[in-house]
């Protein structure tokens, strides 16, 4: 394995603007990488190769002449496979999209090339995003870079296996209610989910559409910070996303955190988190003592309910959007129908998975005559008052943290029989999405058998800044984010 793979994405840059290396000899050394591990661990859908090495050799030219070099100019990057790069398949990991090739760039892909980021591969995923394992997906399973028999989270399972296996040192993936931060924790690597509107959603496979946010992977914050920088900002193209200033994340790093008050979500550490997490956990909080931080619990009385209004909101939002797979535009088409109803029923019976067709009936049946008001408006109110909990809480205190999930990665198989324990997976990552406040999932130790666990950092709207720094703060004094997985 070359010594350069194992370097962040910060010290890769550095080494490609300091002429150390070339940006087509570091992406050699990542696809040499990949061809290593990739038939172990399943990361990718497809390889980009094309359009990496162009960039990269654009990347090169510009360090020949003397120019300035865009941020991250020439690092690594896997992206999750429901956001579109032109020219290549963009399949959601489901069957009905499994010839479809993107006509148009994503905004954040846009802002990726415009920076000069080659982008290796399209990562693997829960199909359409539903999933807290990446064993939705309809083409493989990827697994989890520690234990290859164990899950590596999901719903972004692809991209962050990819950065922990070192098959690239940055990913970007999707967080809906969770998908980021958990694999993130299992997968031992930074997840992170910025403010809803933060970064355009336009050119993302829409799951549902007023939780769903695009955001970084990465091995260290510094990484993660850099890479918000280059894909955060307004989008004409996506009404919900917000007109703020993008802040210079990596600078503020090392910002003094004196007087730091840190809440501890009180309903959030209740029965069934592991021994080992809760172990982990304590230390993260004597940690933030010792460096001056005052510690209080902080009720959140709504955030219990988080579990059943996700449920509602995410599966109504989900059977609308979904909708327009049809097999009338674009695809997957059932073959010998006989009439134009029966096309749309074979075509998605047949190119959605289980999970999907339970999501889509649940969110139908949430929407329909008699049940809205029931269902989906109760939900949005109780949301409302989520919301007002996080308020509350920050007027109180400036952080807050949890465990990332109850348990670390679990075995192939053990949830798959009972949704229900799987959606639990989530319990802790959800309420952020459904308030819509930035949080992080920062390594945090390991159990017993040596898998990864998370802490998560939640801080109020659009204080991205904070969240790195006081991330940072933690990760800087411990070494778990140089522990490298070896599959």
């Amino acid at each position: 394995m070359k010594e350069i793979i194992k370097k962040s994405a910060a010290e890769q840059f550095n080494a490609i603007k300091n002429k150390e290396i070339k940006a087509v000899e570091l992406l050699d050394a990542t696809y040499e990488r990949i061809e290593e591990v990739e038939n172990k661990v399943e990361s990718f859908n497809c390889l980009t190769k094309d359009i990496a090495y162009e960039t990269a050799k654009k990347v090169d030219e510009k360090v020949e002449k003397g120019e300035e070099l865009p941020l991250l100019a020439g690092v690594p990057l896997a992206l999750k496979d429901n956001m579109n790069l032109v020219g290549y398949p963009t399949t959601a990991s489901s069957k009905i999209l499994e010839n479809f090739i993107s006509p148009y760039n994503a905004t954040v892909t846009q802002k990726l090339l415009n920076n000069l980021v080659p982008i290796v591969g399209k990562a693997n995923l829960d199909e359409f995003a539903m999933g807290s394992s990446t064993e939705n997906s309809a083409f493989k399973k990827t697994k989890n870079p520690w234990n290859l028999n164990k899950v590596p989270g999901g719903s972004s399972g692809g991209s962050a296996a990819a950065v922990a296996a070192l098959e690239a040192p940055l990913a970007l993936g999707s967080d809906t209610g969770g998908s980021i931060r958990l694999p993130g924790s299992f997968c031992g690597c930074i997840g992170m989910k910025p403010t809803y509107g933060r970064v355009s959603r336009y050119g993302l496979i829409a799951f549902a559409s007023s939780l769903d946010q695009i955001g970084p992977f990465s091995r260290t914050v510094e990484d993660a910070a850099m890479l918000l920088e280059v894909i955060a900002g307004h989008d004409m193209h996506d009404s919900t996303s917000l007109d703020a200033p993008v802040e210079q994340y990596s600078k503020n790093l090392n910002n003094d955190t004196k007087g730091l008050r840190v809440g501890i979500m009180k309903e959030l550490l209740v029965d069934g988190i592991s021994d080992d997490v809760r172990k982990s956990f304590e230390h993260a909080v004597e940690f933030y003592k010792s460096i001056g931080a005052e510690i209080k619990e902080i009720s959140l009385p709504h955030i219990k309910y988080s579990i059943g209004i996700y449920y509602i909101i995410a599966t109504a939002e989900a059977s609308s959007n979904l909708a327009r797979f049809d097999g009338v535009r674009y695809g997957y088409r059932a073959k010998d129908c006989k009439n134009l109803l029966e096309m749309y029923t074979k075509t998605r019976a047949e190119g959605f998975g289980d999970e999907v067709k339970r999501r889509i009936m649940l969110g139908t049946y949430a929407l329909s005559s008699g049940y809205y008001d029931a269902y989906y408006k109760k939900a949005q109110k109780m949301r409302t008052l989520i919301k007002q909990d996080f308020d509350k809480a920050f007027e109180q205190v400036d952080v807050l943290i949890s465990p990332t999930c109850p348990n670390t990665a679990f075995d192939f198989g053990s949830k798959t029989e009972d949704p229900l324990s799987m959606y639990l997976t989530d319990i802790a990552t959800i309420c952020a999405n459904l308030a819509g406040i930035p949080g992080l999932s920062v390594p945090a130790g390991f159990d017993k058998d040596g898998m990864p666990i998370g802490l998560q950092i939640l801080t109020p709207v659009l204080s991205e800044s904070l969240l790195f720094n006081v991330a940072h703060k933690f990760e800087q004094a411990n070494d778990y984010y140089k522990q490298i997985a070896n599959p």
